[in-house]
C-alpha cells in the first residue's frame, strides 16, 4: 500500500474504530436495557473486557464502508456493525479458554478467563452472542432486510459458518486436512465472518441481489487473505507485535496454507487475492476506495 492510501486508511479505520467502541460502550452499560431485570456487574464486566480493548474494528468497518458505498443509513449500519463485532468478540473470548487455543493474552492484555475465571468466560462469550442478535433484531430497518440480516448473521457464525470452521481448527490438530479441507475450514472459521460484513452493506441500504454477490465475493477474496496473513503472521511475527503468542499452531501440528507451501507462496497467493478483491470493486469506481485500501491492508498488516 503506498503512503499516502496507507495514511489514508489507517485514519479512516481508526476514526471508524473510535465510533464503533462507542456504540459498544453504550450497548453494554450498566443500566437495564428495555426487558432486562439487571445486568449483573461481573458478567457485564467480563463482557467489556472482552469487547472494549482497542481492538481495530476490521470487521465492522467493512460493513460501514460497504453501506456507505450503497447510500445507507448511518445509524442502521453502526448498529449491524456493533453486533458483528459483538460475535467477533465473543468467539475470541472462547476460542481463548484452556480447552480451544488456550491463550493467556489478547491483544496485549490477560484473556477473560485469566482477568475473571473461565465460567464467567463462557457466560461472556454466550451474553455477547446473544446480544448481537438482540442489536440486529432492533436496528430500524424494514422487517425484511432485519430478517435477512439475522439471518445471514446466523449462519456466518454458526454451524456452517465461524463455529464450524472452528470446530475443524480443532480437528485439524489431530488430523491434518488436505489442502481443500485447509481452505473449507478457513472460509468458514475466518471468511464466514468477513463476507458477512461485506454483504451486508447492500442489504442494509436494498440494493440489488446483483450488488450483494460482488461484495460477497470480494469478502470470500478478503476472507481468505486475512486467513492467509494470520497465518503468515503465526510463522514469522514476534509475540510483542502480535499482543498474543505466536508459532502455536505449528506447535500444535496444525495445517495451515502458509505452512504447507511457505512464505514466498503465500505472499504471492495474497498479492493475487488483493487483485481480484480490487477488481470486483472496479464499477463502484473512487466510491469503493476505503474498501480498496482494505483489501491490500489485510495482505500487508503486522499485528
Amino acid at each position: 500500500m503506498k503512503g499516502d492510501e496507507a495514511d489514508h486508511f489507517t485514519a479512516a479505520l481508526a476514526a471508524a474504530a473510535r465510533r464503533v467502541e462507542q456504540r459498544l460502550d453504550a450497548l453494554l452499560a450498566i443500566h437495564p436495557q428495555r426487558g432486562e431485570i439487571a445486568r449483573p456487574e461481573r458478567l457485564l464486566a467480563a463482557m467489556r473486557h472482552g469487547v472494549l480493548n482497542g481492538g481495530k474494528r476490521f470487521r465492522p468497518f467493512l460493513v460501514l464502508e460497504s453501506a456507505a458505498l450503497f447510500g445507507a443509513e448511518p445509524a442502521a449500519a453502526m448498529d449491524v456493525a456493533a453486533a458483528l463485532e459483538c460475535i467477533h468478540c465473543y468467539s475470541l473470548v472462547h476460542d481463548d479458554l484452556p480447552a480451544m487455543d488456550d491463550d493467556d493474552l489478547r491483544r496485549g492484555r490477560p484473556t477473560v478467563h485469566r482477568a475473571y475465571d473461565e465460567a464467567t468466560a463462557i457466560l461472556a462469550g454466550d451474553a455477547l452472542l446473544t446480544l448481537a442478535f438482540d442489536i440486529v433484531a432492533a436496528v430500524e430497518l424494514p422487517a425484511e432486510r432485519r430478517v435477512a440480516l439475522v439471518s445471514m448473521l446466523a449462519r456466518a457464525a454458526g454451524l456452517g459458518g465461524m463455529a464450524g470452521g472452528q470446530m475443524l481448527d480443532l480437528a485439524a490438530e489431530r488430523d491434518a486436512p488436505d489442502e481443500a479441507g485447509i481452505i473449507r475450514l478457513q472460509a468458514m472459521k475466518t471468511g464466514a465472518l468477513i463476507r458477512f460484513a461485506c454483504e451486508a452493506g447492500p442489504v442494509i441500504a436494498g440494493a440489488s441481489g446483483e450488488h450483494r454477490e460482488r461484495l460477497a465475493a470480494f469478502g470470500e477474496a478478503i476472507g481468505l487473505a486475512f486467513q492467509l496473513a494470520d497465518d503468515l503472521l503465526d510463522l514469522t511475527a514476534s509475540a510483542e507485535t502480535m499482543g498474543k503468542a505466536t508459532g502455536k499452531d505449528a506447535a500444535a501440528g496444525k495445517a495451515t496454507l502458509a505452512a504447507l507451501h511457505g512464505p514466498d507462496w503465500t505472499r504471492r497467493q495474497l498479492a493475487g487475492l488483493v487483485a481480484q478483491a480490487r477488481e470486483l470493486l472496479a464499477p463502484y469506481g473512487d466510491g469503493a476506495a476505503l474498501l480498496s485500501a482494505a483489501a491490500r491492508f489485510v495482505a500487508d498488516r503486522r499485528s
